[in-house]
């Protein structure tokens, strides 16, 4: 399954493609490693187990979900983006529907490590693809972006209406099928040639200097460690906090599943408008601005609960995920275009693999004091410490003020 990338050009036909099938993908990353945080609720009574210990299946899951994008990335370089994707889709059903038919805690952490494993292909691939195939890259991220957020916001409440009215093993099965689905169909668009790859960017930028690559690598290492913590600990940690402090709302797992995907839809639009805000204004600019907005409101909501919680933990959300397309814009600003795919994966294993220690967080503070309350606290001190470094990124410069190229 090779594409013909050296050879071809744009085309607005297999961009749009692209773009769709790209945002799927986005959206499947986050439903499929998410639909655990939400099913467990149904094992812990299935199976008689404490969550806590049950919790810690999915510690695997988001270590490879990370560690997985550098050699993906690579891949996708090399190899073919497109053909990535379609690994993905078809790896990542069948994952999901051999997890569905786990019997033990050691077969649900395989199934759920193998989910992470093809999951970890997206990122570092779907991205550098999509940057690369983009006229307008901060639109398309915040599109692509939108998608994901649905992806997190679908995960709460398609687990936990099958869950509630199926069984927990459903969740798995159901989204599984439609995945190895959509992976055929990919595959045979490929095969007739209607998606492929192109070999430069549709959008080139100034090359920048050495010495901006090198500080805009540290400095990027920083933020995207502490903004995949926040996102990482959050949308796993969601699902309980809600249980205890918000559950009045509502009844059943699928109640709480309602209310968490009811908080990723609205943040979804966030995405979109953190897309227009690159393309309009200095990325630089709205990635600071972001992470600085995080300090106040996840503080606020420490003191919350009901409905009130819930309001706040939308807006949590969205100042979150809103600078995820100028941060993702800066990166492939920043890197050359023959090595953007292992630059996102280097990213993935920040945001996605070492930031998976917040998802232990959530286990962790809940097992020594019996809430999430000192959870939130902690990740708004990785919001000040991300908004930090920001101020040492490079100032943003007109192209015709470009220094020498970075090698």
């Amino acid at each position: 399954m090779t594409t013909t990338a050296s050879a071809r050009s744009a085309n607005p036909r297999s961009a749009n493609l692209g773009l769709g099938f790209s945002s799927i993908a986005h959206s499947f990353s986050h439903l499929f490693t998410l639909l655990y945080a939400t099913v467990v609720l149904a094992v812990e009574k299935d199976w008689g187990l404490p969550y806590d210990t049950l919790a810690w299946a999915s510690i695997p899951l988001f270590v490879l979900f990370g560690a997985g994008a550098i050699p993906a990335g690579w891949l996708g370089d090399r190899w073919s983006a497109p053909g990535m994707i379609a690994v993905f889709f078809v790896g990542l059903g069948g994952a999901a529907i051999a997890t569905g038919f786990a019997d033990n805690l050691t077969q649900l952490t395989l199934g759920l490590a193998a989910i992470g494993l093809f999951a970890s292909i997206y990122h570092p691939v779907g991205i550098a693809w999509l940057v690369r195939n983009a006229a307008n890259r901060g639109r398309a991220l915040g599109i692509n972006g939108i998608f994901g957020s649905l992806g997190t916001a679908g995960a709460a409440v398609v687990a936990g209406f099958l869950a509630d009215r199926f069984g927990w093993r459903t969740a798995f099965f159901v989204p599984g099928a439609i995945s190895l689905a959509i992976g055929i169909a990919f595959i045979v668009l490929i095969r007739r040639g209607r998606i492929f790859d192109v070999a430069h960017d549709v959008a080139p930028t100034a090359a920048p200097g050495r010495g901006e690559v090198r500080r805009v690598f540290w400095v990027l290492s920083v933020t995207m460690l502490m903004t995949g913590l926040i996102y990482q600990a959050t949308s796993v940690g969601l699902p309980k906090l809600f249980e205890e402090r918000a559950g009045s709302l509502v009844e059943g797992t699928f109640g709480i599943g309602l209310l968490v995907s009811g908080v990723y839809v609205f943040s979804a639009l966030s995405q979109f408008v953190g897309g227009e805000m690159a393309d309009r204004f200095p990325p630089r600019m709205v990635y600071m601005a972001a992470q600085l907005a995080q300090i106040p409101v996840i503080l606020i909501a420490v003191m919350l609960s009901g409905s009130a919680l819930v309001g706040m933990a939308a807006l949590m959300i969205s100042f979150n995920v809103v600078g995820q397309p100028a941060e993702n814009t800066l990166l492939a600003k920043y890197t050359p275009p023959a090595w953007r795919g292992r630059a996102f994966g280097a990213k993935f294993v920040l945001t996605l693999g070492v930031s998976s220690l917040g998802v232990s967080l959530v286990p962790i503070i809940h097992r020594l004091t019996g809430s999430l309350d000192g959870l939130l606290v902690v990740l708004s001190g990785f919001a000040a410490i991300a908004a930090a470094f920001c101020i040492m990124l490079p100032v943003d410069r007109p192209a015709r003020e470009a220094v020498a190229p970075a090698e």
